[in-house]
């Protein structure tokens, strides 16, 4: 039986890591329902301006817009992925790098696919730009010696509107100049506080938006797409009639309204991570707390057990030399 001096000790060190565990939960909780207000106050404007995109790009009407168009052989691709700075979240940034790893052997393949449906030589291989964001998806492509061309630590759980145009002004400027021509982003989708999943998805060019499906992946199944430049659209029909008027025309209100679409779902990326990182952490925490207190409550019925063992021996001390001087 161990001694109740160290098991008291144990004990109590295992209420200071509880105190911390229910701290952080507490934390996340607040930040966890301040960034989900933000969410869901972007929410609908992104669902809704992906949608007019997605019909736009569908239509049968004469509309042309260079971030509309599907580069058949993308070769200069933009993969970023949305990791979170801190860890004590579960497996929110193991599920996410594990994500982006798929993603971007699937663009190195690309050119082997190309290959095997042409029945030709061998094709010119793609030029990835891997971008990251958060402290534990650079550490965990250091650690795969995979080359990072650029990493991000400003985003926390109150990413900017600001700071993320800025990237998307960056990418959409690339895009327009034939420097990328394609863009996917690997992040956490958030659905509720029972499911989020780690996603790849295509936001250049912006054909790709209206799927969303969540098995997302770079030249997978829908992206199949991967070897021919987007996701498969699911908007209006090619055969259906547009059901859209311009005024004063289509081209001013295209140049306006297309990439504030991308800017947006870039930024709606970015509070999907930020509010899944929180209820990850959320329950992590809360489950740390439970498994504390019970471990602390086994110790102290061990705790009592080896105490009353102890006063037991001594009593039994007490009455033997009790005994002994007796005789």
């Amino acid at each position: 039986m161990a001694k109740a001096r160290a098991l008291d000790k144990r004990r109590k060190s295992i209420r200071n890591i509880r105190k911390i565990t229910r701290t952080m939960e507490l934390i996340a909780t607040a930040r966890y329902r301040k960034s989900m207000d933000r969410a869901l106050a972007a929410n609908d404007f992104t669902n809704r301006m992906t949608q007019v995109v997605t019909e736009l790009s569908g239509s049968t009407a004469e509309v042309e817009h260079p971030l509309l168009e599907v580069r058949e052989f993308p070769r200069k691709c933009v993969l970023l992925v949305l990791t979170a700075n801190r860890g004590l979240c579960g497996g929110y940034n193991a599920s996410v790098i594990r994500e982006a790893v798929h993603a971007y052997r699937e663009l190195q393949a690309i050119p082997e696919r190309e290959r095997q449906a042409d029945k030709a030589g061998p094709a010119e291989p793609v030029d990835i730009r891997l971008e990251v964001a958060g402290k534990r998806g650079i550490g965990a492509m250091r650690y795969r010696g995979i080359e990072m061309a650029e990493t991000y630590l400003q985003f926390n759980d109150r990413p900017e509107y600001d700071e993320v145009d800025s990237i998307a002004s960056r990418y959409l400027d690339g895009y327009l100049s034939g420097a990328i021509d394609r863009v996917d982003v690997v992040y956490t989708r958030f659905h509720n506080v029972g499911r989020q999943e780690a996603v790849t998805e295509t936001l250049l060019p912006l054909a790709g938006l209206g799927s969303e499906s969540p098995s997302d992946r770079a030249g997978g199944e829908k992206g199949e797409a991967g070897a021919d430049g987007g996701a498969t659209t699911r908007g209006a029909s090619a055969s259906e009639e547009s059901i859209y008027e311009y005024v004063p025309s289509a081209e001013s209100i295209l140049d306006e309204i297309v990439p504030m679409s991308f800017r947006v779902k870039l930024f709606k990326c970015f509070l999907d991570a930020a509010v899944s990182e929180q209820v990850a952490r959320m329950i992590a925490m809360k489950s740390a707390t439970e498994n504390a207190d019970d471990m602390i409550k086994r110790l102290t019925m061990t705790y009592n057990r080896a105490r009353q063992s102890s006063i037991t021996n001594e009593i039994m001390e007490v009455i033997g030399g009790s005994e002994a001087l007796s005789k």
